[in-house]
């Protein structure tokens, strides 16, 4: 069983900006139902650019949930350069610290505010660069040669705790281990 944070626990069991909002000026989702965890994050921002409210959607475990509530509090009167800055380990740090196996969840949340700022600005979200390696998640190759070298991760096990390939089926397992090693010897 996984430790958790008092933090963890009460934005789980006391999720702060739960639900639909209506007319939102940016949303951003990332996930899949059929895969386990989603997000859908929605924005309301001023004519400065600053976030006024932030509400979510989740559908995942007291890790998502938490994640979410927490970066819905963070976001809040930030602009939206600033909230772009924010990454999944300062979610993670707000929350105390998530279990090595639930940062995935921090990572969920960075991914859609990303996506819910890109969006209100009018850019074009392409394709992810890079080959599909795990079709459950769809984590590409360089995904998870950035994740190895940015975060140090040392095994397919530490991939599948930060970004969820592996995590599925399984069978892209041998092929992240290869990735990981090749990166290894790379940085």
């Amino acid at each position: 069983m996984w430790e958790y944070s008092d933090k963890v626990k009460d934005h789980f069991l006391n999720p702060r900006n739960s639900g639909v909002m209506e007319s939102p000026d940016a949303v951003g989702e990332t996930g899949s139902l059929s895969c386990g965890d989603a997000l859908k994050l929605f924005l309301k921002v001023n004519d400065n650019g600053r976030i006024t409210d932030a509400t979510f959607m989740t559908f995942g475990c007291a890790s998502a949930v938490a994640s979410s509530s927490a970066l819905t509090e963070m976001v809040k009167g930030l602009t939206l350069d600033d909230a772009a800055k924010l990454t999944n380990d300062d979610i993670a740090d707000y929350l105390g610290g998530l279990p090595k196996e639930k940062m995935h969840c921090s990572v969920m949340g960075q991914d859609a505010l990303r996506k819910a700022i890109n969006g209100y600005r009018g850019i074009q979200i392409q394709e992810k660069p890079g080959d599909v390696v795990c079709e459950c998640f769809g984590v590409t190759d360089l995904e998870i040669i950035e994740a190895v070298k940015d975060k140090s991760l040392e095994s397919a096990e530490d991939v599948t705790c930060y970004l969820k390939a592996g995590g599925g089926c399984g069978n892209c397992l041998e092929k992240i281990e290869e990735i990981v090693e090749s990166a290894k010897v790379e940085a």
